[in-house]
């Protein structure tokens, strides 16, 4: 199997029909004989461009993407948990599989509290610029929550 070739099928399935997480994507994957682990299909989603949505995964091209984003507001208030500062780090929580889509909203919204952000399956990193950077951006994210 090839990376190219399991790439192509994960495009597919996306267009397809909606797929609501990683691990329902990995078994259609695997229906289809491609058996990948998370971590391979994880590199496969951030390679591919794929975003995760209210309704599951989507592919949205780059001059797509900045229009088509779902407000970081309404992500924020539908997957995200929990949020802690660590110095001029911040750690969010979010429910499986939509660590990514709330990422990329974070990103879009040029926040200068946020230099950049790293979205796992149900875990962000982002980086402040400074401890006083990170405490205002988990009280501008706690007060989207409230």
């Amino acid at each position: 199997m090839s990376k190219l070739s399991r790439q192509k099928i994960i495009e597919d399935i996306v267009a397809k029909r909606p797929v609501a997480s990683q691990d329902e994507l990995r078994l259609l994957l695997s229906r289809r004989g491609h058996a990948v682990t998370q971590a391979t299909l994880s590199r496969d989603i951030h390679e591919l461009g794929l975003v995760k949505t209210p309704d599951g995964y989507a592919s949205l091209s780059e001059e797509r993407a900045a229009t088509h984003l779902v407000s970081v507001e309404r992500l924020v208030r539908e997957f995200v948990l929990d949020v802690t500062a660590a110095q001029n780090l911040v750690v969010v929580r979010t429910s499986a599989g939509s660590a990514q889509g709330v990422a990329a909203a974070l990103d879009a919204e040029r926040w200068p509290e946020v230099v950049g952000t790293v979205g796992g399956d149900d875990t962000i990193l982002i980086v402040s610029p400074d401890n006083k950077h990170a405490s205002l951006l988990v009280r501008r994210i706690r007060k989207i929550l409230d």
